[in-house]
């Protein structure tokens, strides 16, 4: 969880009402259609997970906790554009932690190259379903893509037994940098996993974060590492002034990632 309380993860459209987040946008209410549940996802480890339907909107959830929708992803299509702007090349190797609802990986298909190769890393297998049947819709043909691996595997596990080989990890597992959808994920923002992360990494590739909340105590653990950090802050949806999202990208000296150049 937030180690400065769950209050700031993000709040669940979907359990409060679609229509809550439009009332602050128009200063009215209005009716919705009733939320239904498409389907549950067992997670390995234990959990689950809930994929629910209001409308044309979709959401995936974690108890009450939102953590994917189909509304709102502007900081989740940043995580790719924004990094791949950091890159002094577009033909690289880039590993996504995370399959969500595809967004993350359609602005990575759009920023690199035709040379590029994806690795796509997700922990549950229902959610690979979900991407091929009632969401199908959102991830178009890009699990087709021809520059696409999809592997149903732990990211970390893939991060850990690599070395000097991704130009560019991407990681939106959790609603921010601690191990939330299951315990094992802490293991990826421990001092220990990030230094799995930088040998994972070539000279110049980068490590980027997506969260739903602050946390210095991250951003300390990526400098101690080696890191050099760049961090942002954006809405959390068009014309949000109260929610915000945070990017954390790290880079591993040795390379041209431009980090200066875009702050």
């Amino acid at each position: 969880m937030n180690r400065n309380g769950a209050s700031s993860r993000r709040p669940s459209d979907m359990q409060v009402g679609v229509a809550g987040k439009r009332q602050a946008r128009t200063g009215r209410a209005r009716s919705h259609p009733p939320i239904e549940t498409v389907d549950v996802a067992d997670i390995p480890g234990g959990g689950q997970l809930h994929l629910l339907k209001c409308g044309k909107e979709f959401s995936i959830q974690f108890g009450r906790d939102e953590l994917m929708g189909s509304q709102d992803h502007l900081s989740e299509m940043a995580l790719a554009t924004l990094t791949s702007e950091r890159l002094a090349g577009k033909d690289g190797h880039v590993l996504v932690g995370g399959l969500g609802m595809g967004f993350t990986l359609d602005a990575v298909l759009a920023a690199w190259s035709a040379q590029a190769f994806v690795t796509v890393a997700e922990l549950v297998p229902q959610i690979v379903v979900w991407a091929k049947g009632p969401l199908a819709h959102l991830f178009k043909e890009n699990l087709a893509d021809p520059r696409v691996s999809l592997r149903l595997r732990d990211v970390y596990d893939i991060i850990a037994e690599t070395s000097d080989g991704f130009d560019a990890i991407l990681l939106d597992v959790d609603n921010g940098p601690d191990g939330f959808i299951t315990s094992g994920n802490d293991r990826l923002y421990s001092h220990r996993g990030l230094a799995a992360a930088y040998a994972a990494l070539r000279p110049g590739g980068l490590l980027s974060v997506w969260s739903s909340y602050a946390d210095d105590g991250f951003a300390g653990r990526l400098e101690e590492t080696g890191f050099e950090v760049d961090e942002i802050i954006l809405p959390a949806y068009v014309g949000s002034t109260e929610r915000w999202h945070n990017i954390w990208f790290a880079a591993k000296p040795g390379g041209r990632a431009r980090l200066s150049d875009m702050q």
